[in-house]
């Protein structure tokens, strides 16, 4: 760390070394930012989803399998964040499956193989 960032640093209690981050907290972040993301991708943001101009399934896909993985790799070392990131990840599951014009079958939908059939 060079001298200009640790003075940063001792400025701005909001600034913290990644190193002193516990890593249940880096993990949550992560999850969260994946699922506002999986949302935004879904239209959720949106008054109406289905004319969302950032509307984007191949996209909403993506970041849910991201979210999907990180969970589960994760899950027993979230603690009593597991429960409330399961939930936002089945939510978000369920609102791709009903914003899609073809549903897959339960069990491939986007991270399915990472949770199981959600449905």
């Amino acid at each position: 760390m060079t001298d200009d960032q640790k003075t940063q640093s001792a400025e701005d209690p909001q600034v913290r070394e990644l190193a002193e981050i516990p890593a249940v907290e880096v993990i949550t972040r992560s999850a969260v930012m994946l699922m506002s993301a999986a949302a935004e991708k879904l239209g959720l943001g949106s008054e109406d989803p289905d004319d969302s101009p950032h509307r984007d399934l191949d996209e909403a896909r993506r970041l849910i399998t991201a979210l999907a993985g990180l969970v589960t790799a994760s899950a027993e070392f979230l603690g009593l964040h597991a429960g409330p990131l399961r939930d936002g990840l089945k939510s978000l599951q369920l609102a791709f499956r009903e914003a899609s014009a073809a549903p897959e079958e339960p069990g491939h939908g986007p991270g399915e193989k990472y949770t199981g059939p959600v449905w």
